[in-house]
C-alpha cells in the first residue's frame, strides 16, 4: 500500500490537504487515514453573520467524512498524544496508528476557561462571542434584545482566527443597529492588545480610518485579565477598565490539548513551530503542520491554509520521492473584510509585503484596500467556492501560493 500519510484534524486545512493528496497519489502508492473527534464540519467565516441573522446556522454544517474523496480513511477518535519517536499517534478510548508522514491540522482551541469570569459562575449574559457556533447563535438573540448601551468588541489576545472577524463584527454592527433605527442609542467600541487596528500598519491605517468614519471607537493596548459580567466591566492587566452594557469577546486561542500532552510537537501555546517556509517541523523531517495548528507568523485564515495546501503537497510528494523539498510558503493571505452595506474591502499580503493598493488578483481583479461591493461579492462567492473548490482540493484559476504582484502599486512601504 506504500506509505502512511495521517492527517489529524479535518477542518478547513486537513481536508484539503487529504484531498490534494489523493488527487496527486493513487491509491496504491500512499495509504492516507485522516483524524477527528467529531463528524460536523463548520464553515467557519458564516459565523460571523449568525449573529446579525444574515445566515442560519444549519446550513454551515456538513459531514466531515462525505467532504474527503474516496480512498481517504476516516477515522473518529478523540486524539490523546503523538509519539514523535515511535511515530505514532495514541488515542483517548484505547488503540493507535503509526504514521510514515504525519499533518497536524487540529486548528486552534478556544480558551474562554483562562480568563477569569469569562466562564463559570462569573459568567453574565451581557458577555458573549461569536467564534464558535452556540455563541455566535446566543449572540443573535442577545442583540435582538439590544435596545442601547454601550457595546464593546474585544479581542483578549493574539494569535487568533481570523484577525479580522473582530473588526468585521463591529462594522456590521454599525449597520446593523443603523438598519433597526437605533445607532444613535448605541456607542461601540473596539478594544484591541495591539497599537492600532491591524497588525499590518498601511491596512491598520485603512481599518482606522474605516472605524472613525462609522463612528466606532478605538483603544489599543488593552490586553484582556478579567471580565467582570456581573458588574459590565473589562479589565486589563495593567488594570485598566472599560465598561459595557454588551461585550463580544473574543477568548484566548491555543492549538489542540494533546498537543501540550506530545513532546516535542508543540510550542507554549499548544501550536507546532514549523519552518514557516517548508512547513516542516525541524528534526522531524516526516511532521507538518498546516492550517490554524502552525506556528507561524501568518495570519490564522482560510486563505492561508489554501496557500500552504500547495506547497505542502508538494513537499510531502518529494519527501515521498526521498527528493529535497523545494516548495516554500511565502506567507500569503488575503482577506475579504466585510464593512456593512453590501460592501467589503480586500488585503492581500505575506511575510515580507505589506497589504498594498491595486486589484487582486491582477490589473483588471478585485479593488484592494478601498470598500467596494464587488469585493463583498466575492466575500459571499466564497462559500460556494469553499464547499465546491477549496475543500475538494481544485486549483482556483489564477489564485496560487505566492502572492501576485500584479495589479499591485507599490506607493506605500
Amino acid at each position: 500500500m506504500g506509505k502512511h500519510i495521517v492527517i489529524l484534524g479535518s477542518g478547513t486545512a486537513g481536508t484539503l490537504a487529504a484531498n490534494r493528496l489523493r488527487r496527486k497519489h493513487a491509491v496504491g502508492e500512499c495509504r492516507i487515514t485522516v483524524v477527528d473527534q467529531d463528524d460536523d464540519h463548520v464553515y467557519q467565516p458564516g459565523l460571523l453573520f449568525v449573529p446579525f441573522g444574515l445566515a442560519q446556522p444549519h446550513g454551515l454544517i456538513r459531514s466531515r467524512p462525505r467532504q474527503l474523496h474516496e480512498g481517504i480513511d476516516y477515522r473518529r477518535a478523540r486524539i490523546e498524544r503523538v509519539d514523535l519517536d515511535a511515530r505514532e499517534v495514541h488515542f483517548a478510548v484505547g488503540g493507535r496508528v503509526a504514521y510514515d508522514v504525519l499533518v497536524v491540522a487540529t486548528g486552534a482551541t478556544l480558551l474562554p476557561e483562562e480568563t477569569d469570569g469569562l466562564t463559570g459562575p462569573g459568567r453574565h449574559d451581557g458577555v458573549h462571542t461569536f467564534y464558535d457556533l452556540p455563541g455566535a447563535v446566543d449572540l443573535h438573540h442577545a442583540l435582538e434584545r439590544f435596545e442601547g448601551g454601550r457595546l464593546v468588541v474585544n479581542v483578549a489576545d493574539l494569535p487568533i482566527k481570523c484577525p479580522v472577524a473582530p473588526l468585521e463584527f463591529a462594522f456590521l454592527a454599525d449597520w446593523y443597529f443603523r438598519r433597526r433605527g437605533i445607532r444613535d442609542r448605541v456607542e461601540l467600541l473596539y478594544v484591541t492588545p495591539l497599537d492600532g487596528a491591524f497588525t499590518k500598519p498601511v491596512a491598520a491605517e485603512a481599518l482606522s480610518g474605516l472605524l472613525m468614519k462609522k463612528g466606532i471607537a478605538l483603544m489599543t493596548e488593552f490586553t484582556l485579565g478579567e471580565v467582570d459580567g456581573a458588574g459590565g466591566r473589562l479589565v486589563s492587566y495593567d488594570e485598566r477598565e472599560v465598561s459595557f452594557d454588551l461585550a463580544v469577546v473574543v477568548p484566548l486561542h491555543g492549538g489542540a490539548a494533546y498537543v501540550g500532552r506530545s513532546p516535542g510537537l508543540g510550542d507554549e501555546l499548544g501550536f507546532v513551530p514549523v519552518d514557516p517556509h517548508s512547513l516542516q517541523l525541524p528534526g522531524r523531517p516526516e511532521v507538518f503542520a498546516i492550517g490554524d495548528a502552525a506556528g507561524l507568523p501568518a495570519s490564522k485564515a482560510g486563505s492561508v491554509a489554501h496557500f500552504e495546501g500547495e506547497v505542502l503537497v508538494h513537499n510531502i510528494g518529494c519527501l515521498l520521492a526521498g527528493k529535497p523539498l523545494d516548495a516554500a510558503y511565502d506567507g500569503h493571505t488575503n482577506c475579504f473584510v466585510e464593512t456593512g452595506f453590501h460592501k467589503a474591502l480586500l488585503i492581500d499580503f505575506n511575510y515580507d509585503t505589506e497589504p498594498l493598493p491595486g486589484h487582486f488578483p491582477a490589473a483588471a481583479g478585485l479593488p484592494l484596500l478601498k470598500e467596494s461591493h464587488a469585493a463583498h461579492l466575492g466575500k459571499l462567492a466564497f462559500e460556494w467556492l469553499y464547499w465546491h473548490s477549496l475543500l475538494p482540493g481544485r486549483e482556483l484559476p489564477g489564485i496560487g501560493s505566492p502572492m501576485p504582484e500584479r495589479g499591485k502599486h507599490r506607493t506605500h512601504g
